[in-house]
């Protein structure tokens, strides 16, 4: 099988989403994908940051992880997104990235790759679905290949049955249940990009 390439994107204010990443990131490597792990720029202004604890602590942490470039998605031949949600739709620091992607999709640089996406909210009702639908239809303008965990292992019952991809209630602790739904959402993904790639 083709090695697969891997860009874990992700925006995280509270830290939740840079949990989420590194869980994944962990399980993609223990299934043999050769990892990049990368968050977009933060676009809020540095007062605004700065005048919260959490937020720039957070910040603060991941100062030593790169920033995602297109020259990244390039390189990968396959994508895990991971951004919480606001107002039922991606952070727009997430949509800014993507918004810096129209060069690499108009060469068909994103196409043909398989692509998976993770979310979280401050309460269990709080958008999670529709933000991830919504970054699946940007994926499909790209051509990616969407690689959900529907429905195909029962770590996704356990963890609330969300068959789009996984989906993380702000303040909870990553348990067991948590990490074996994003462990097999990221396993599921390096075993269909193997397979395209090959």
């Amino acid at each position: 099988m083709t090695a697969v390439k891997l860009a874990i994107v992700f925006y995280s204010t509270y830290s939740t989403n840079l949990h989420m990443a590194r869980i994944a990131a962990e399980a993609a490597e223990a299934a043999g994908a050769e990892v990049r792990l990368l968050r977009v720029a933060e676009t809020a202004p540095e007062a605004v940051v700065n005048g919260q604890d959490a937020w720039k602590a957070t910040l603060d942490s991941m100062k030593d992880i790169p920033v995602a470039t297109a020259a990244d998605m390039e390189w990968a031949n396959a994508y895990l997104f991971s951004s919480p949600t606001r107002f039922g739709q991606a952070a727009s620091q997430m949509r800014a990235f993507i918004d810096t992607l129209g060069g690499v999709w108009f060469q068909g640089k994103l196409a043909n790759k398989a692509i998976s996406a993770m979310t979280s909210a401050q309460n269990a009702h709080g958008g999670q679905e529709a933000t991830i639908l919504g970054l699946y239809t940007t994926f499909l303008h790209w051509g990616s290949v969407i690689a959900a965990p529907g429905y195909t292992d029962q770590a996704i019952f356990a963890a609330g049955g969300n068959p789009y991809g996984y989906s993380h209630t702000q303040g909870k602790d990553f348990d067991e249940t948590a990490r074996a739904a994003i462990g097999h959402q990221a396993r599921r993904l390096v075993e269909i990009a193997g397979k395209l790639a090959a």
